[in-house]
């Protein structure tokens, strides 16, 4: 089944509803970065929310990037998506493996609590929306909560969850964001306080077998779907964009490639993919760039 995101609107729309099956993209994260259990379900967990956040991007082109830091274990969980369900990201440290004593990953101990979650939305605009807040218990969902609250002033309710299986890959990864929109009745800020007391974990839903249409109707019956996008891990970067790259170096320093026969090794962090350039290729790249100063 491929990974989509289902967005919805309930309580006379009041309320709206973004629920993600992210299989896929967390298990393809967590082999591109060859990920333990751990730090998969940290990685998958971020992705997951942002890739919900960016679901509500209007142009391909625009931009969400998370970043988590709580000086955890796992170092920096960065993630970024984009309009068009295209996501990537990386860990500081992929193979963190921890587990708590009920058997469950420890995900808030790998990221840890002294740092700040960091969302910054490229809206086109002349300069992005970034907005910070302190991390609370390093489980993300709840971290991405009180990010809304405090940044964007919208109460929420999130649940993210990636299950590992003892192979290592990824069985099952989702993410459920219910929010109040301004003006919410009492009455709907009890139905979802109600429906929080019953949540269950999305990832153990979508392990079931449940489509994110389905699990929206378990709490919402009477929800109105007003979206589908589907969603991929899809970095976009390539031999010929990193030789671009290069090419904005200074003269002397791909002429020092070119002299010490080695040529130049670039990787990319958010796939970890290696390009390498041989001299030959450097020099090519060199003589490009003299040409485009001379007509410039």
């Amino acid at each position: 089944m491929k990974d989509e995101i289902v967005i919805a609107q309930a309580l006379g729309g009041q309320v709206r509803i973004h629920a993600a099956r992210t299989t896929a993209l967390a298990d393809e994260a967590r082999k591109a970065h060859h990920c333990l259990a751990t730090s998969a379900a940290a990685l998958g967990r971020v992705m997951s929310a942002t890739a919900i956040m960016a679901s509500d991007l209007k142009n391909p082109n625009e931009k969400i990037v998370s970043i988590m830091n709580g000086h955890g274990p796992a170092g920096t969980v960065l993630a970024q998506a984009d309009g068009a369900g295209n996501v990537r990201g990386f860990i500081g440290d992929p193979n963190v493996y921890l587990v708590r004593e009920d058997g469950h990953l420890a995900v808030g101990a790998a990221i840890g609590t002294n740092g700040t979650l960091t969302v910054t939305k490229d809206l086109g605009l002349k300069e992005p929306f970034t907005g910070v807040s302190a991390i609370q218990t390093g489980e993300v969902g709840d971290d991405f909560a009180y990010y809304f609250a405090i940044s964007e002033q919208t109460p929420s309710i999130v649940g993210v969850g990636v299950l590992v299986d003892p192979d290592g890959s990824v069985s099952a990864a989702g993410g459920l964001i219910i929010q109040l929109l301004p003006g919410a009745s009492e009455e709907a800020i009890e139905a979802c306080e109600e429906v929080a007391k019953v949540l269950r974990p999305v990832s153990s839903l979508i392990e079931e077998g449940h489509d994110p249409e389905e699990i929206i109707r378990m709490y919402f019956p009477d929800a109105e779907v007003i979206g589908r996008k589907d969603v991929r891990w899809h970095c976009g970067c390539s031999h010929e964009k990193f030789a671009d790259a290069l090419k904005t170096l200074k003269e002397s320093d791909l002429q020092e490639m070119i002299d010490d026969g080695k040529g130049a090794e670039i990787h990319c962090q958010y796939c970890n993919t290696y390009y390498h350039y041989t001299p030959e290729e450097i020099e090519g790249i060199l003589e490009k760039k003299r040409a485009e100063n001379r007509y410039s």
